[in-house]
């Protein structure tokens, strides 16, 4: 019984879990839950993380939705997550036994006007100038102020650190 087995794992990222084995295996991109949860049915912009080891493996999503809901951004952004971050290498089958996953549903992102709106914990920040834009999710380790979300979302973006930019929040319900 793996690590993953041991524990109990929301919905979310059960269907994330599934998603990326399915995809990594068999490269068969499986269908959302029928019936859908109720907690699924909605439209939201979903982010899926992947650890090893503490360390991170891969992280993909969407701050707005786009499709239809929520199971089936998940599986978008699980196969994206697992296999299309540009940071990593495509996750192989002998890494799936020990993957964590975390599964974030954001809120709609709102356009803030100060630092003093931000919170490193509780709200996730995105900078944005003309059609770049760079996107930090909130209570990420090593980060713990509003200062260090947006020097981290400019480098996303490739803003330079003088260019002004519009600000938005969101905030997240983090699954495990």
């Amino acid at each position: 019984m793996t690590n993953n087995q041991n524990r109990k794992e929301s919905v979310f990222v059960a269907l994330a879990r599934k998603t990326i084995a399915a995809y990594i295996i068999d490269r068969k991109i499986i269908p959302p839950p029928n019936p859908i949860s109720e907690e699924m049915k909605e439209k939201a912009g979903v982010f899926v993380s992947l650890h090893r080891g503490h360390a991170l493996r891969g992280c993909i999503g969407t701050f707005v939705p786009t499709m239809p809901n929520i199971a089936v951004e998940i599986i978008k952004n699980a196969i994206q997550a697992s296999t299309r971050d540009p940071r990593f290498n495509p996750l192989t089958s002998d890494e799936l036994d020990d993957l964590e996953i975390s599964v974030d549903v954001l809120s709609a992102p709102e356009p803030v006007s100060s630092l003093q709106e931000l919170d490193a914990k509780r709200y996730g920040v995105i900078v944005k100038i003309g059609e770049r834009r760079g996107l930090l999710l909130p209570d990420l380790e090593g980060v713990n102020t509003p200062e260090q979300q947006i020097e981290i979302c400019r480098r996303k973006g490739g803003i330079e650190g003088r260019e002004p930019v519009e600000l938005f929040r969101f905030e997240v319900k983090r699954y495990h």
